[in-house]
Order: structure tokens, then C-alpha cells, then sequence
């Protein structure tokens, strides 16, 4: 009966990868290269699908050389409960553009049902995110603009993202939707009238695989679908090649953006360091040195216990 319902499952996921064009996010929610490795932050279902408890660092520098470009510090954990069918985390952000700086602070809840060689997990993220605005970063020609004075911009709102994924040891989807509540954050008031921006609705579809190869390489191939309003679709496709379980290389497209280059190095048995550069595409190439993100990820508790089976995802 469970293996009936897993390759039920399997059906559904293939059926949502042909309706990929259907399925996306904007540039609003802070862009990450290395989202295979950090999928907490795309997709709350995630949570507790490592045999270990996770904890991942991730900083991120866009568009080196240009003033004010994008940089996000991210910190993310999430475990498996003792049952491994409850998966709880949390992560917090900060996110900077120019004089506005964006943070929060998600909490992770995933329910799984466990099959004999795979998993389907269900998840929420519940949290707040604090937007404000560095008056000080401004540059102003009319220091007595009225639209630009100072003022508390401040604001708390309440956000909640949703998600679907699917893992065996080589293959796993995912499906999420964040930014779901679509709050207005206000950002300047002038006169009678107020000025804002309003959180848009993303969507998220990933999935990928684990082939292996000859001396232990392993290649995974993924591919991840991003999709907002009033914005076009934009895809990534990713190639890494995994030697054992010691090193990784690997290589991406943007669509209409960029290419990256990732590597990964095993420090120890629960601790990696990854690395990502992009090379953009688009008329900023000129202007920039392209874009660095590194990862530190620990997978604690590990000692004393054996994964079943390697971890690709």
C-alpha cells in the first residue's frame, strides 16, 4: 500500500514539474545561489528531512562594486523530532538594499509521512519581518526634499509561508509559497499622502536528482522555478559533481541573468564550507565584479550514528 502511494506521489510531483512555467518569485525575497544547500529558506517543508540537526550560515554580497547592491546574512536550523514525522526549525534574515534593510525571524513546522525509502512532508513558517530605512545611507542633491526627510518608517508585520517536498535518497521536489499574507509596509509619508511598498506573493518549484558514477562521483542536476506577479518566470539550472563525500564543483545558469560557479569542501564529517560566484549576463556586467556567497553548514549529532543513506539534498 505505501509503495502504491509513493509512486502516486511521484506521479503528482512529475505533473507539477510540466506545469514548471506556471510556477515562480521576484527578485523581492533575497536571492540565494546555493538553494540546494539552504532549503529552509525556500521551502518550509524542508525541515527535519536531514538525519541530524542542521545549522547553516549563509552571507551573501550582490553586485560587488556598486554602492548600495544587496547583501543578506542568513542563519537557519532545523531537526527532526524523535518520531522523525514532526520537523521543526527556524531562521532569521537580514537583509540590506541601499538605505533599506529588511530582517526577520520564521518559525518552521513540518509534518512527514514516512515511507520505506522516502519521505512527504508538509510545512508552514510563521514569524515577523521588520522593515526600516537608514536616512543616513541617502545621498540627496535637495537636502530639503520633503519626500526624503527623515522619519520612522519603522514597521512589524506578520508573514506566513506554505510548502510541499518530497525526498528518497535521488530524487526530491518541492512546491511553496511565500510572502502569503501580502502586507503593506510603509515606507515614506508626505503631506496627506502615504508612500509604500507591499509584499508580493511568491512561488517556488525545485527538484533534482542524485546519478552516480563511476571512483564514487555522484552528479545531481536541479532545477529551481521562480515566479511572482507582474514579473517574469526566472530559472536556475544547476549541475554539481559530489567526489565521495570530501568535495563538490558545480555550475549554474540564471536565465536572463547569470552563471555561477559553486564549490564544497567537507572540513570534517559534520562540518562543510561552500562557496558561490556569479557572473552576470545583463547590462550591469560592466558595472560590478559579480557576486559572492559563502555557507558554513554543521550537522550535528551525528556522532555515534550512521545516515542510511548518503545526503545529496
Amino acid at each position: 500500500m505505501l509503495r502504491k502511494i509513493d509512486m502516486m506521489v511521484k506521479k503528482i510531483i512529475l505533473l507539477f514539474l510540466l506545469l514548471g512555467p506556471l510556477v515562480a518569485i521576484a527578485q523581492q525575497d533575497p536571492l540565494f545561489t546555493q538553494y540546494t544547500f539552504n532549503k529552509l529558506l525556500v521551502n518550509p517543508a524542508y525541515a527535519g528531512s536531514r538525519e541530524a540537526t542542521n545549522v547553516t550560515l549563509l552571507s551573501r554580497t550582490q553586485w560587488v562594486n556598486i554602492d548600495g547592491a544587496p547583501q543578506t546574512y542568513t542563519l537557519s536550523v532545523h531537526t527532526a523530532m524523535n518520531s522523525k514525522k514532526i520537523g521543526l526549525g527556524f531562521y532569521v534574515y537580514r537583509d540590506i538594499l541601499g538605505p533599506t534593510v529588511r530582517s526577520g525571524l520564521m518559525g518552521t513546522y513540518a509534518y512527514r509521512l514516512l515511507f520505506p525509502k522516502s519521505s512527504l512532508s508538509f510545512g508552514i513558517q510563521l514569524g515577523l519581518k521588520h522593515s526600516d530605512f537608514d536616512w543616513a545611507a541617502m545621498n540627496l542633491k535637495d537636502e530639503n526634499d520633503v519626500i526624503f526627510s527623515a522619519q520612522d518608517v519603522r514597521k512589524i508585520i506578520p508573514d506566513m509561508n506554505l510548502g510541499i517536498y518530497y525526498q528518497s535518497s535521488r530524487f526530491f521536489a518541492g512546491l511553496s509559497s511565500k510572502q502569503l499574507l501580502e502586507n503593506e509596509i510603509d515606507m515614506s509619508k508626505a503631506t496627506d499622502a502615504n508612500s509604500f511598498s507591499k509584499l508580493t506573493r511568491h512561488f517556488y518549484l525545485m527538484a533534482g536528482t542524485a546519478i552516480p558514477l563511476e571512483n564514487k562521483m555522484v552528479l545531481r542536476p536541479s532545477a529551481l522555478a521562480k515566479y511572482t506577479s507582474n514579473a517574469p518566470v526566472q530559472f536556475d539550472f544547476n549541475a554539481s559533481l559530489f567526489f565521495g563525500h570530501s568535495f563538490m564543483i558545480g555550475a549554474s545558469y540564471r536565465t536572463m541573468e547569470a552563471i555561477t560557479f559553486l564549490s564544497e569542501i567537507a572540513l570534517t564529517e559534520s562540518i562543510k564550507l561552500g562557496y558561490s560566484y556569479d557572473i552576470y549576463l545583463n547590462e550591469l556586467q560592466p558595472f560590478n565584479y559579480g557576486s559572492h556567497e559563502i555557507r558554513l553548514e554543521f550537522d550535528l549529532g551525528l556522532k555515534g550514528t550512521r545516515m542510511r543513506t548518503p545526503r545529496y539534498f
